[in-house]
């Protein structure tokens, strides 16, 4: 037989060997192609029908592996109408699961929304690889068989409190944040001033404060930054807010508030007084969406915690 015949069969067997080798890692539900879907490579069917993001495809192509009609195929294979293609890839998180509490809201096979408690990170840093809420959702998955890695679409300060967004795969992750206008997420914040007017909408742009690694401020060379408020009650010097953001950028509403002299309570790193409280007195409290696969509106909501209710408490009781 000529050559090229062996060295077909010998990758064929390499392509088998490699997939069930990552039979332990991350596998997607399958792709079906649609009828009106025209002949072409599975690379381009994965990128632009499916929607998979340009990282996920690397890890796929480079350590991954790809079946068409359960026969394993290469990246240039092509797909027709009716074909069912699988993808997986190897499940190699760097977070150590981590027996932590956690309260989850809501889940489904798609997703995850837990509350995160004020002074927990959400990801592990170099300098804290524990004790964050991706090690606690790891060891939950750990605990039921689930291969999937930590994908959050929101993410809070350390000391904000509230609801965390997470995609239990990452095609679902890069699905939601190219739709983030299409997800309201609404916070409680308590402010060491009464905003005027008692409702209404900070537009300035929020950038790197020259000289620190962590501070932001209002600066004209920044990124557009867009805040919404109203005045929920009122109290001694202090005022409870709704707010809603129309941009996410980093310490966006501690930035905004302080910004128009309002800064939050317990946020000493922007002028706000930590006599009452010793974090920022931010919440995220709700989160509306539509479902990335089903399409039906998700709404959740995180009651204020413990510590600022009895924030709100003495400052009521203070009138």
């Amino acid at each position: 037989m000529p050559p090229v015949f062996f060295k077909r069969i010998f990758l064929l067997a390499m392509r088998i060997i490699e997939y069930n080798q990552l039979a332990q890692g991350v596998t997607m539900p399958d792709f079906k192609v649609s009828s009106t879907c025209p002949a072409l490579p599975v690379k381009d069917f994965l990128r632009r029908q499916a929607g998979l993001s340009l990282t996920l495809w690397r890890k796929i192509k480079n350590s991954g592996s790809i079946v068409i009609n359960t026969r394993p195929a290469a990246i240039n294979d092509l797909v027709y109408p009716g074909d069912i293609i699988t993808v997986s890839w190897p499940n190699n998180s760097s977070i150590t699961p981590e027996n932590l509490p956690l309260t989850i809201l809501y889940e489904d096979e798609w997703l995850l929304v837990v509350e995160k408690s004020a002074g927990m990170l959400v990801h592990p840093t170099s300098g804290q690889p524990s004790g964050t809420l991706g090690n606690a959702v790891l060891h939950y998955y750990s605990t039921h068989n689930y291969l999937y890695g930590f994908h959050p679409v929101n993410r809070l300060d350390r000391n904000t409190s509230g609801l965390v967004l997470i995609a239990k795969r990452p095609d679902i992750q890069h699905v939601l944040n190219q739709n983030l206008q299409h997800i309201t997420k609404q916070y409680l914040a308590i402010t060491a001033a009464v905003p005027k007017p008692p409702q209404g909408v900070i537009n300035v742009p929020i950038g790197r404060k020259p000289g620190s690694i962590i501070e932001r401020e209002v600066r004209p060379d920044g990124q557009q930054a867009i805040t919404r408020y109203s005045v929920l009650a009122t109290f001694s010097n202090a005022c409870l807010l709704d707010i809603t953001l129309e941009t996410g950028r980093t310490h966006q509403i501690r930035v905004h508030l302080s910004y128009i002299g309002c800064p939050l309570l317990g946020d000493d790193l922007y002028g706000g007084s930590i006599t009452l409280l010793s974090r920022q007195a931010l919440h995220a409290a709700k989160l509306i969406l539509p479902h990335p696969i089903t399409k039906q509106q998700l709404t959740l909501v995180s009651p204020l915690p413990a510590d600022l209710n009895n924030l709100i408490t003495n400052l009521a009781s203070n009138l």
